[in-house]
């Protein structure tokens, strides 16, 4: 899988798995099913009722319409860019600078939705995340967003690489005072918070290691917490 790296407004990089085609179409796919299955329940329903109202079946005819044009963006928006689909495939919409999308980018990617999803079956879209690289429709690079993997890593711990590269920068140099198990222990509650979207779980971890190590920095708490363990994990190769 493709990794891509972001720069973050504090001079920091970060490393993300980028969502392989694959799992974008599966997360697509739920999404068309449980639309469909809405779509269902409320013809099923009017039929048990034995309802012959042509205002009431226009009135679920907007309520089903309405519900698949907006689908999308109201699930990225208050489900931290995870559409039910993208949520059972444990992908999610995040910006180049690694911070979380906007109102308008979530919108950008939405209308632009026509252009890549609705023109041609989705050819637009599939052409153009395989040819830019990073993970990227039309609507991705318009709001100057991508489509992530939270899934655990295969080698080495949650969302962490097992190595980093010689020419790598510490950020944070406190992190050598953190022991293995800590941040083994980082790494768990990490995947844990992201995989359960516990925001104050974050929180509280970012928390208990500027206490450990006396870092302070304006990094958002995930953001934090990956460079805590990238930096350890390079240090640590050093001193062996």
């Amino acid at each position: 899988m493709s990794t891509i790296r972001v720069q973050t407004a504090q001079n920091v990089t970060l490393e993300y798995e980028v969502a392989s085609l694959g799992e974008r179409i599966l997360a697509a796919i739920i999404d068309y099913l449980i639309l469909g299955a809405w779509a269902i329940i409320w013809v099923l329903l009017i039929a048990a009722l034995g309802i012959k109202n042509m205002t009431l079946y226009v009135l679920v005819g907007v309520v089903v319409g309405a519900t698949y044009v907006f689908y999308d963006l109201l699930c990225e928006l208050y489900f931290n860019g995870q559409s039910l689909g993208k949520k059972a495939r444990d992908i999610r919409v995040m910006r180049l600078d690694g911070t979380k999308p906007t109102l308008g980018d979530y919108l950008l990617r939405w209308i632009l939705r026509i252009v890549d999803i609705s023109t041609m079956n989705g050819l637009v879209a599939v052409v153009v995340i395989l040819v830019n690289g990073r993970g990227q429709r039309l609507g991705d690079l318009a709001a100057g967003t991508t489509v992530i993997s939270t899934r655990q890593r295969q080698s080495g711990g949650p969302l962490a690489p097992a190595f980093t590269s010689p020419d790598y920068v510490v950020v944070f140099p406190q992190a050598a005072q953190l022991q293995d198990h800590d941040v083994a222990t980082i790494r768990q509650l990490l995947f844990k918070g992201l995989e359960r979207e516990n925001y104050m779980l974050l929180n509280e971890v970012a928390a208990k290691v500027k206490s450990l190590t006396g870092i302070q920095t304006q990094l958002p708490d995930e953001a934090f917490l990956r460079t805590v363990i990238r930096d350890h994990a390079h240090l640590a190769a050093l001193q062996g």
